[in-house]
Order: structure tokens, then sequence, then C-alpha cells
């Protein structure tokens, strides 16, 4: 075997020095990522580190770093624990609208409730009735409810009736009308 050429040594050396360049910068990136809570993601990483997505790519255990990265919950600016995120704002405001439409519903439950309970002791204070009438009155309202349907239908035949008889009435009047030219 031969003795390899200097210049392509020295080629092959000054690559492995860049790519060493370039993995330092983007671990630098990942570091300052992580420390600051900014995003992590590789498009991210690579435009930090001032490397082509590529580069990382190519190098699986950098690229398999920034999914681990990207994976574990940001944290807060100065290491203050998980920083908030958009996602876990939007779940927990879903939360609470689920809450607010539970509570709402509860409070009219309640105020329905609270509306009888007062409703029934202002009828045994006044004397007037207890809700043994409240009872008897419903009762006498779903009556008079069915009259009145009852009454309606009636007069809906009466007026049809009347519209046919006038309808009659004209037939005959214009036959007259026409024997007596």
């Amino acid at each position: 075997m031969t003795a390899p050429d200097p210049t392509v040594q020295a080629m092959v050396e000054g690559r492995r020095a860049d790519t060493g360049r370039r993995r330092q910068r983007v671990l630098t990136a990942l570091a300052q990522a992580a420390k600051d809570g900014s995003e992590t993601s590789v498009t991210a990483i690579a435009r930090r580190a001032g490397v082509d997505r590529t580069f990382l790519y190519r190098h699986r255990d950098l690229l398999g770093r920034v999914h681990a990265q990207a994976a574990e919950p940001p944290t807060a600016p100065g290491g203050r624990g998980p920083a908030v995120s958009r996602a876990s704002l939007q779940a927990d405001l879903l939360a609470a609208d689920a809450r607010t439409a539970r509570l709402a519903a509860h409070a009219r439950r309640l105020e329905a409730r609270l509306s009888e309970v007062l409703g029934e002791h202002v009828w045994r204070e006044s004397g007037i009735g207890g809700t043994e009438d409240n009872e008897q009155l419903k009762a006498r309202i779903t009556t008079l409810e069915q009259q009145v349907v009852d009454l309606e239908l009636k007069l809906q035949d009466q007026g049809d009736e009347l519209a046919a008889a006038r309808g009659a009435n004209r037939e005959l009047m214009a036959q007259l009308n026409r024997h007596a030219n």
C-alpha cells in the first residue's frame, strides 16, 4: 500500500475539522435552546447552528439528540421547571370552559329549585294555598288548554263551512244574473 498523498490527507483532515466545528455548533445550539426554552426542531437547531438540515440527517447521533430534546417539555428561562406550552394552555382553556359550562348548568338547577322552595314558602305563609292548590291549578290549566285547542278546531271547521257557503252563494247569484239577462 502506498502512503497517502499529503494534499489528500490535508483535505481529509480539513473536512474532519470542519465537521467537528459544525457538530460543536449544533451541540451549542441544542444547549442554548434548552437553556432559553426556544423551539427545538431540526429546522430551528440547524438554523441556530448555521448548518444545513441534511448535516443533522447525516449525523444520526445529533438527530437523535434533537428529537430527544424536542420530546422533553420545554423549561422556562432560567431553568425554573417546565415552561407553559401553547398546547398546555389550550388544554387548560378547554378544561376551564367545560368546568364553566358544568357550573353554569348547576347554578341554573339550583336557582330553579330555590325558586320552587321560595314559592312554596310564600304560598304557605300567605294563606292563599299550598302545593296541593298548585297541582289543581296545573290540572285546570291543562284542561283549559285542551278546550282552547278543541274550540280552535271547531272555529276552523265553521270557517271552512262559511267559505263553502259563500262560494255556493256566489255561484247561485251568478246563475240567477245570467238567466235574468
